[in-house]
């Protein structure tokens, strides 16, 4: 079977960011409008919802880009697939830049179905800071984030071993479960491509985006999944993990 161009795989990666973008932060913007015209508070019932949103995205674009593109749909996960020799290097610049560019349109899909409303009461699902976390709290639990999730990515999609046919599900449901878990204090992005397009299109349209806060969705991500993906390696190298051949690619996940 010949290998898709770069072209071909960096034009399914931004439509899956842009997909993700759209149902996931678009779901947890359509929820901040919803407690906003009720007078209501985010409630762990409200978080679960939208996490199960992302989930069902995530399972969504396995499925059906995975086979194209491998479905990195994140950043981090280009870079730490990289980082262990599971993806080449000279095609991270063009995955990075896709993955970001479908961010953006993703998030202005999230005006076209929601309006300004999703800007100005939603912030188009943009992830921040709660007042209680700090700065360095953040980047550590956003590379707490990545780090499970690029573990489980290692194990289920990367590993040739992995039980076939179960990555898109296992991987959906880890996505879910640490939206659960971190939610509140950061937002739960860990996938700088997903913070970045509501930030883009919040601050052209008039949206409340504290960019000094970008870092943490960058910096924490990338040292999480990183490290789980060499930690992986390293637990597994006397069994020789296989390398993907550079013009090669896996299903993988956000």
């Amino acid at each position: 079977m010949e290998t898709p161009s770069l072209f071909k795989r960096c034009f399914g990666e931004g439509i899956g960011t842009a997909l993700l973008v759209l149902i996931g932060p678009g779901t947890a913007a359509f929820n901040g409008i919803i407690t906003a015209n009720n007078n209501e508070s985010t409630t762990l019932a409200d978080i679960g919802v939208i996490s199960f949103a992302f989930a069902i995205i995530v399972m969504a674009m396995i499925y059906s880009i995975g086979r194209l593109t491998g479905c990195h749909i994140n950043p981090a996960v280009t870079i730490a697939l990289a980082s262990t020799g599971h993806f080449p290097w000279k095609e991270v610049g063009p995955y990075l830049l896709a993955q970001c560019v479908g961010g953006t349109i993703g998030a202005f899909g999230i005006v076209s179905v929601l309006g300004m409303d999703g800007v100005l009461i939603g912030n188009l699902g943009a992830t921040v800071l709660a007042p209680s976390t700090g700065y360095i709290q953040g980047i550590f639990i956003e590379a707490i984030a990545a780090f499970i999730l690029m573990f489980v990515i290692m194990g289920v999609a990367v590993d040739s071993r992995a039980p076939k046919d179960w990555g898109g599900l296992v991987i959906g449901l880890t996505v879910g479960g640490i939206i659960m878990m971190t939610a509140g204090p950061t937002g739960a992005s860990f996938n700088p491509a997903r913070t970045f397009g509501p930030y883009v299109v919040d601050s052209l349209l008039g949206g409340n985006i504290n960019w000094v806060q970008f870092p943490v969705y960058v910096i924490g991500p990338i040292m999480g999944a990183v490290a789980a993906a060499v930690l992986y390696k390293y637990i597994y190298s006397s069994e020789k993990l296989p390398l993907i051949k550079e013009n090669s690619h896996k299903e993988i996940g956000k």
